[in-house]
């Protein structure tokens, strides 16, 4: 059991400021504004409540991307939203949390002590700060920025116009350069408190999201953002605190492997499962990859992680899986060693291992049965997976794991494997990126992969001048980001999809990298060949007809053959429209700006 201090969530009573003078006396009995403003240890306290909204992974969390697949379309990819009349993310209540870090920041001042101590929890209000400003920029572009605690007499600030998001980007920054100045190292701080290193990731993160959104729309002054998202990933790899672990099997493989029972593999000795088992950790406080994590414990904080992956209802696109590269390092239309699809059973074989370290297949364990390990030999084809490929990068396959909302396991914050990618593509944006920096962040990566069963024994590493992959336009031959970049820079892209994928990050790149094309390619949303080979194997398997009822389409593939797919919807295929790189603003939130507000292109 972890026997660790964990951060409790407390909610704050809302802090009266408008006492008359006649009261303006320090109650006894009750917290008020007279006497909350006397410790550090209230600071503290005030800074708890905002550690709910950081986010960490979920079975649904690149559902609104080309990686996933919901078993319903998404309304929103499909242009089928409309403009709210209320809420939407611009309510009152969505921007509470910037209310509250503005109100904190007008009165810490009234505690008296060392300021070291005083500026540790300013910096974790300003983290906050920046990290909601940072979500409202990303939904809806130029935002109002406000830096004050409000009355209702700030006409001038309560009607504010928008700010441009360049601006408000540079506050979010100086924000987090705030935080990263004064936030202790992770030695001094809680397990699970923010702490130096995750304030310069997060700014890393910043800087590289504007600096993308800028040189992808031809906007100058890009390269300052690039430049500092390098210098932020810099301060983490520098610090010698964080790596790439390849962590040793969890202790439910003590009681034995898992064998494929048609070639006699034991998966856990022949194919090891490196990557997939840093997400089903128990305790990442000490691991080195963790720069920050969320802390669960049984009967205190649990979550409902591992069962909701396999009821979901998300399936994985082929696209995704066909983005996974061979294991010699090249894509698979240029590979000899990719053996097709016309095969459930053959398409994840000579693959970057982290193929089958997070989508369903006969080498990934997702139960446990008297002791011993159960995989799926075939994923299912049904509405719980609608495309035949599975998402489990997140399913553990202990027992009480999966039972309702009882994962204990720890979750990521903030990642390493983040930084070094950051590193790499900024550097690679910028043209000044160096075979050592590749071998110093990318390749790293890729060495967790190194096992027995690849050729030689390791994962290639990539070089700055890898081959052009034919894939890099789609089946109807247009380019996939509707327009073109360096093989190297698609490289890095890849991996980034890979090394990331189902954390939540793929949306947000798609917007930045101004790349809305990728979601018109057919393959983001089709799912396994449906060829008579899969059927028999399936039919077999299954001891059914497993196809009856499945929507299938034909398509000419990248390799001239014409195929069958699993197409789960019959609606016509989604056509990008530029207008879904913000968020539509309510019309209630338009009308009570009295002209203040107006409404993101597209959405008028």
């Amino acid at each position: 059991m972890k026997t660790r201090q964990l951060i409790y969530i407390i909610l704050l009573l809302a802090l009266g400021s408008s006492c008359k003078k006649v009261l303006d006396r320090t109650p006894q009995d009750a917290i008020t504004d007279l006497n909350f403003w006397s410790s550090v240890d209230n600071l503290k306290l005030f800074c708890n409540n905002f550690y709910s909204r950081l986010s960490v992974p979920g079975s649904t969390s690149d559902n609104q991307s080309d990686n996933a697949i919901p078993n319903s379309p998404n309304s929103f990819l499909y242009s089928q939203t409309v403009v709210p009349a209320s809420g939407g993310g611009w309510a009152y209540g969505d921007w509470s949390y910037i209310k509250n870090a503005n109100y904190f920041l007008a009165r810490y001042q009234q505690v008296m002590d060392d300021p070291a101590l005083i500026n540790r929890y300013v910096g974790e209000i300003k983290f906050f700060r920046a990290y909601e400003y940072f979500n409202k920029v990303k939904a809806f572009g130029d935002v109002p920025w406000i830096n004050k605690d409000l009355n209702i007499n700030d006409s001038a600030f309560l009607y504010k116009t928008r700010t441009p998001r360049q601006t408000v980007i540079d506050s979010v920054i100086a924000d987090l350069n705030f935080a990263a100045a004064n936030l202790p190292v992770p030695a001094s701080t809680e397990l699970g408190r923010l702490n130096k290193y995750a304030a310069f990731q997060m700014l890393a993160r910043v800087a590289l999201y504007q600096g993308t959104w800028m040189k992808y729309r031809n906007i100058s002054g890009w390269q300052n953002y690039l430049t500092a998202a390098v210098n932020a990933a810099k301060q983490v790899m520098q610090s010698g605190l964080y790596s790439i672990p390849r962590p040793a099997a969890l202790y439910y493989y003590k009681n034995g492997d898992l064998v494929d029972a048609k070639t006699g593999t034991y998966a856990t000795r022949d194919y090891p499962l490196y990557y997939r088992e840093q997400f089903i950790t128990e305790d990442l406080t000490g691991n080195k990859e963790c720069v920050m994590p969320k802390i669960y414990v049984v009967n205190v904080l649990t979550s409902g992680l591992s069962r909701s992956v396999n009821e979901a209802n998300v399936g994985v696109s082929k696209d995704l899986i066909e983005d996974f590269l061979c294991d010699d390092g090249l894509p698979i239309a240029l590979s000899p060693r990719y053996k097709g699809d016309d095969s459930a059973s053959i398409e994840f074989q000579n693959r970057d291992p982290r193929l089958r370290n997070m989508i369903d297949n006969r080498f990934l364990p997702n139960n446990m049965n008297n002791n011993s390990l159960v995989s799926n030999y075939l994923s299912p084809v049904a509405s719980s997976t609608p495309t035949g490929y599975m998402a489990s990068k997140f399913r553990s396959p202990i027992t009480k794991q999966n039972e309702a909302n009882q994962t204990t396991y720890d979750m990521f914050v903030f990642r390493y494997a983040e930084v070094l990618l950051t590193y790499a593509e900024a550097l690679a944006e910028l043209g000044t990126i160096s075979q050592t920096d590749l071998d110093n962040s990318i390749n790293l990566l890729r060495a967790r992969l190194d096992e027995p069963s690849l050729p030689g024994g390791i994962m290639p590493r990539l070089t700055l001048n890898p081959p052009a992959d034919p894939n890099a336009t789609t089946i109807a031959g247009k380019s996939r980001y509707g327009y073109a970049v360096s093989p190297l820079i698609y490289e890095i892209r890849r991996e980034r999809r890979i090394e990331l994928a189902f954390e939540g990050f793929r949306w947000d790149d798609i917007v930045r990298w101004n790349a809305g094309k990728l979601i018109e390619n057919p393959k983001t949303v089709y799912g396994i060949v449906a060829s008579q080979n899969v059927r028999n194997e399936y039919n077999s398997y299954y001891n059914s007809n497993v196809f009856t009822g499945v929507n299938l389409t034909t398509i000419n593939d990248w390799d001239g053959k014409s195929k069958q797919v699993i197409a789960p919807y019959t609606i016509p295929m989604r056509v990008w429209n530029d207008k879904l790189y913000l968020n539509p603003i309510p019309t209630d939130q338009i009308n009570l700006g009295k002209g203040s507000l107006t409404q993101n292109p597209g959405w008028q």
